[in-house]
């Protein structure tokens, strides 16, 4: 019951915040915005490990420094390199998690398509990016390793904890993409929403990812 009443809270807050970005006020976003992160954080740990200590705990990791980039992202003055350090960061947890079992690099032919969307994204990016290139071609190539891990470990694993890992990973590149594309390139109105939901998504896929067999 406790894993499904953090998820239940993760889902209201997450609604709270979304509505707060539209309409405000502004309080309601610096407070709903980390409580979420915070909440999957909380459902990660309060699962009991499906496969091991180590995942589990990479993936806590993970979640903790995903918050510290909610956070910096959030705040009135631009915190956006050290954001997305933050949740460079926290990609690297995820990768540690997702090389439980099976290594790293267990699937090399899965990079191409892992490597796609992020090339597709970069290149859209890179006229509008000038000194952020350096930063942002290192957390793309970072995301897509995680994202190459995750696949990796689903076609070597086929468990369900693999399965959940690896569609919160392409959630998080759908939600990263959008964000960056609203940011440098093109905004669009439904962008904060459309970010948020697959954002939580991807980490509730990680966080649930503890549990699964």
């Amino acid at each position: 019951m406790l894993p499904l009443a953090i998820t239940a809270l993760a889902a209201v807050s997450a609604l709270i915040h979304v509505r707060a970005e539209y309409r405000g006020p502004r309080r309601l976003v610096y407070a709903f915005k980390p409580l979420t992160t915070t909440l999957l954080l909380a459902l990660a740990l309060a699962l009991r490990p499906g496969a091991s200590g180590r995942y589990q705990a990479a993936v806590a990791v993970g979640l903790a420094l995903s918050l510290a980039g909610d956070v910096f992202l959030m705040l009135p003055r631009d915190r956006f390199v050290a954001g997305l350090a933050s949740f460079l960061a926290a990609h690297l947890a995820y990768v540690v998690a997702f090389s439980t079992e099976i290594g790293l690099g267990a699937a090399p032919l899965l990079l191409v398509p892992a490597a796609l969307p992020g090339a597709v994204v970069l290149a859209l990016l890179w006229p509008t990016l000038g000194r952020l290139r350096a930063p942002v071609a290192i957390y793309v190539a970072t995301i897509t390793v995680m994202a190459w891990q995750a696949a990796a470990r689903a076609w070597t694993l086929r468990t369900g904890a693999a399965a959940l890992a690896l569609l919160g990973a392409a959630c998080f590149v759908a939600s990263d993409a959008m964000l960056a594309l609203d940011r440098f390139r093109a905004p669009f109105r439904s962008a904060r929403a459309l970010v948020m939901a697959t954002y939580v998504t991807a980490q509730w896929l990680i966080a649930m990812s503890v549990a699964a067999p």
